[in-house]
């Protein structure tokens, strides 16, 4: 009841979407001229993905888009973000040998999705950096930023006249930390100085495609989508305090400074011994303006310090029991409300989209149907806690809830399910969950409603 009495909060041009990712759903692997991803290698690399499992077929939605579009319909979601598969387009990495077959494709998804009246944004990097550029270094070399820039540029050149909102990079902090720190994901690099390399490259790469996109079309809306959480203090001591301020900077404040206040926070030496290492101008082109700001949001974080004086770094986490995910992520919506509060107070009155917010739960078919009564609570309250925010004057413009499938999780292989929509990963049959049915009365319910004048 306390969601529908502020739905009236949500604009009638906000947009209500799901978002998805190449490697996780495509599959096509080594279909129509598909090059190779640090993915591919990376989940074919015996123990490195739970159960062996890879994303070479995944959900097929590259044969079955036009299947999983019509489910959107169904729905009755206004956006849909998706990400391209870049060695889909660039099976070598680089601009000498452009894949038709993958341009023809999101040519066809885009088309589609305009036909179906659901307004497509892209999102070009969420992690399937062209195998070839990780021979060459992949992101601990400089060059990749320059060549991820020709890359959002034919992407523009392409699908530009269509797609107006673009995203350079999803989470660039797991690039970093999962990919180059703890080795957790692809390539697997387990280095502080290379996690702060790669942060800084991949930043790089955002400010020099924003750059290269502009010069090809002023008609666009650029942004980048980063994973921040709230966080939280166990106590008000000063060392739980502490705590928190360098578990802000290491979740948080070593993106968001750059991108809008052009400099990293001193704190990483606290963390990681020293500071990145760049050139004095590269500030310039990742601190460009932003036209908005892409919010993924699964849980705040409630930090202690952990008792070790002689670690740099004495964060331990705090996990309440009450609410829990299939994650093992805490249920936190009010750190949504605090969180975008927050960036509107620290970093300026920006437009902000959530990106990405869902859950993951062991979900069971039981007479054809999904009752996903966890994952609607969930949605309802972090829905609350947007309009919550809203009510607060800050600037939030869309939601795309993470997923519209249930697909590849990454090291989790196929055992965690976000989707509103059930896929059967034997016969790739798709249902519609419980939750899917809810977002879409939610969705309905909040176009009709006039917006609130307080």
């Amino acid at each position: 009841m306390a969601l529908t009495n502020k739905l009236r909060y949500f604009p009638t041009t906000f947009a209500w979407g799901v978002a998805t990712a190449a490697y996780q759903i495509e599959g096509a692997a080594t279909i129509d001229g598909r090059g190779s991803s640090i993915w591919d290698e990376f989940s074919h690399t015996p123990g490195k993905v739970l159960s062996g499992d890879t994303g070479d077929i995944a959900c097929d939605h590259y044969h079955r888009y036009p299947e999983d579009i019509a489910l959107m319909n169904h729905i009755g979601v206004t956006h849909y973000r998706f990400s391209v598969s870049w060695p889909r387009i660039l099976p070598d990495g680089d601009s000498h040998h452009i894949n038709a077959k993958g341009l023809a494709f999101y040519d066809r998804l885009v088309d589609t999705l305009l036909d179906n009246q659901i307004i497509p944004a892209i999102t070009l990097y969420h992690w399937d950096l062209p195998s070839e550029l990780q021979i060459q270094g992949g992101w601990l070399n400089s060059r990749t930023s320059d060549v991820f820039a020709e890359y959002a540029q034919i992407m523009v050149a392409v699908l530009g006249d269509r797609v107006k909102q673009w995203i350079t990079h999803n989470e660039p902090w797991c690039t970093a930390v999962l990919g180059h720190l703890t080795g957790e994901h692809a390539p697997g690099v387990t280095s502080k100085d290379a996690a702060l390399t790669a942060a800084h490259h991949v930043l790089l790469s955002h400010g020099k495609a924003m750059m290269a996109m502009r010069s090809t079309r002023n008609d666009l809306q650029i942004g980048i989508t980063l994973n921040l959480s709230q966080v939280y203090p166990d106590q008000p001591s000063v060392e739980s305090i502490r705590a928190a301020s360098l578990q802000d900077v290491f979740n948080n404040r070593w993106y968001l400074d750059p991108l809008f206040l052009g400099h990293y926070p001193e704190e990483l030496i606290d963390i990681f011994g020293k500071q990145p290492q760049f050139l004095s101008h590269d500030m310039d082109l990742i601190k460009q303006p932003l036209d908005f700001l892409g919010v993924n949001y699964y849980s705040a974080q409630v930090v202690a310090p952990s008792g070790d004086n002689e670690s740099p770094w004495p964060v331990r986490h705090v996990t309440p029991k009450d609410r829990i995910t299939a994650m093992g992520w805490p249920v936190i919506p009010k750190g949504l409300t605090d969180l975008l509060m927050r960036l509107q107070r620290d970093y300026g009155p920006i437009p902000l989209f959530i990106t990405e917010n869902g859950a993951a739960y062991p979900d069971e078919i039981v007479d054809g149907r999904i009752h996903d009564v966890d994952r609607i609570e969930y949605l309802s309250d972090h829905i609350e806690a947007i309009a919550d925010a809203l009510a607060h004057g800050v600037d939030v413009r869309g939601y795309f809830l993470w997923s519209l499938l249930d697909n590849f999780e990454w090291a989790f292989g196929y055992s965690k399910r976000f989707g509103i929509v059930y896929v059967d990963y034997t016969t790739l049959e798709r249902t519609l969950k419980d939750s899917a049915q809810w977002y879409g009365r939610l969705i309905h319910d909040a176009l009709s409603l006039p917006l609130n004048p307080v």
